[in-house]
């Protein structure tokens, strides 16, 4: 039983907007839960930032998450969850016996892959998360026998960001980065980027109907919605209609309007959060 009966919420957090396509899977498939989603888009990109400090700011995005009612948080950057994850869960959690829990987005994904029996895997994800082989080490942990095969993708981030998701321009770089994964023979690609469902469209028309593409967005959802049903003394509470708040460390504004397009639904008040 959790002391605090406030502690009943799932809290999302991502180092900017990307966490949103995460969300919004969250919020079609688990409407009857009460979130809060953080978006460090102070500090961000977190791709770019020493281990320790990318540690230090995620432990302060799942503090904040944890004093705002959340008895589960998932971190739905790649970068944290990579680089940061393990260590605030044995250091903070297991250490201290907390009931409150933290999930990452790497293993599901491991999970679904591993479970799909695929032979050759492709993962596609910002210089960081790939440079970590973070996908490729727990995909191998749970079946050694899937070849991974890694590549950097590091102008789609910005790209998206600026609104130029729809250019040309963008439809060509991203043709150029999964054409060796695709002379390759791969039988799947993971978006190893919570930014990348936003080019899903388009990376499933390049990759063709052999390539099963994979949104993250919807594999963290059936997860977590497994990880619930095992772990009811979370006590969750439910609601009949979402019930969402939205939490940012910069900008309001613009992360109204280009979180509006990572939901895909209209973001109406955001506040600012103190880490």
């Amino acid at each position: 039983m959790l002391k605090n009966k406030q502690e009943n919420k799932i809290g999302v957090f991502d180092s900017g907007f990307g966490g949103l396509s995460v969300l919004k899977h969250l919020l079609n498939d688990l409407p009857e839960y009460e979130y809060v989603y953080l978006g460090d888009n102070a500090r961000v990109p977190y791709g770019d930032k020493s281990a320790e400090t990318i540690y230090k700011y995620t432990l302060e995005a799942v503090n904040f998450l944890f004093k705002n009612g959340c008895s589960l948080v998932i971190i739905a950057c790649n970068t944290a969850s990579a680089q940061a994850l393990p260590r605030i869960q044995k250091e903070v959690i297991n250490k201290n016996s907390d009931k409150r829990r933290i999930l990452g987005v790497i293993r599901p994904m491991a999970e679904y892959v591993s479970s799909c029996h695929f032979k050759k895997v492709g993962v596609i994800g910002t210089k960081s998360t790939i440079n970590s082989h973070s996908y490729k080490l727990e995909i191998n942990k749970i079946n050694p026998k899937i070849e991974v095969l890694e590549k950097a993708t590091p102008l789609l981030v910005p790209l998206i960001e600026n609104s130029w998701s729809k250019k040309p321009e963008t439809k060509m770089i991203l043709k150029k980065y999964l054409k060796p994964l695709k002379n390759k023979n791969i039988n799947s690609l993971v978006l190893a980027c919570t930014h990348y469902p936003l080019l899903l469209k388009d990376v499933k028309r390049i990759c063709g109907k052999r390539i099963n593409v994979i949104d993250p967005g919807k594999i963290v959802s059936l997860s977590l919605a497994n990880y619930i049903n095992r772990h009811q003394e979370l006590e969750l509470k439910k609601h009949n209609t979402n019930k969402v708040s939205f939490y940012a460390t910069d900008e309001q504004e613009l992360f109204k309007d280009l979180g509006s397009k990572f939901l895909d639904r209209k973001i109406e008040k955001i506040r600012k959060a103190k880490l």
